[in-house]
């Protein structure tokens, strides 16, 4: 069965310069760290447009955010900022439907 999720986070990232591939580098490797957590029940590194990217991720609860916002991938932002990418924006979402995976 497949958790439910009641919280996200929409996090955007803007490439520094000649750095996009370097980016999404990063964001593949985010995989690798999120996969350790289990109240990260979704998450997906994400691209807009040539030099934006992102991550959303999705949580059963707003502990499971919390535990996300304290672990690697947020220090992993963290180191990178303005080696990256710029300063991230976080937004914090609720999630008010969802179709779940089958």
């Amino acid at each position: 069965m497949t958790t439910r999720v009641s919280k996200a986070l929409l996090v955007r990232l803007e490439a520094l310069p000649g750095r996009e591939d370097d980016v999404r580098s990063f964001l593949k490797q985010g995989l690798s760290i999120v996969e350790g957590e289990p109240k990260t029940a979704r998450w997906f590194g994400i691209q807009f447009g040539p030099s934006s990217f992102g991550i959303f991720d999705a949580f059963p609860d707003e502990d499971g955010r919390q535990a996300h916002l304290s672990g690697d991938v947020a220090k992993a932002l963290g180191e990178n900022t303005g080696v990256l990418f710029e300063k991230p924006t976080i937004e914090p979402l609720d999630v008010v439907a969802e179709k779940q995976p089958t």
